[in-house]
């Protein structure tokens, strides 16, 4: 990547989470990151600092079922396991925090499976 084309991305997941820390009203936000060969997802509670619930395709009982880590397939095993634990933990609504990815693809299947697992965004 280029200094310039990551110069834009920071700036766009800045502007994106500016942007959802004056509609959050207090809820824990639901964090992606994606890489070439993984997805991970974390709920964070940025009041205190603290990640409440995480998951990715790394863990180790996911990790022998996927494939792929980085498939739409891994995307949706980590929403439903993200959607688990928050519940475990007391979650019910968050903010979801895309980073500076655009909705679609692996961002968007991670979104509907936790929608599907019981989170409200």
């Amino acid at each position: 990547m280029s200094e310039k084309s990551k110069a834009l991305f920071l700036r766009r997941r800045q502007r994106v989470r500016n942007n959802l820390r004056r509609a959050a009203n207090n809820r824990p936000r639901l964090s992606v990151f994606r890489s070439s060969k993984h997805i991970y997802a974390q709920i964070i509670d940025d009041s205190a600092g603290r990640t409440l619930a995480a998951a990715s395709s790394l863990d180790r009982g996911l990790r022998a079922s996927l494939k792929n880590g980085a498939d739409i397939a891994a995307a949706n095993a980590i929403g439903k396991l993200i959607a688990e634990r928050a519940k475990a933990a007391g979650i019910a609504r968050v903010v979801f925090d895309r980073g500076a990815y655009l909705f679609h693809g692996r961002v968007k299947a991670l979104a509907d499976a936790a929608r599907e697992g019981g989170l409200d965004f």
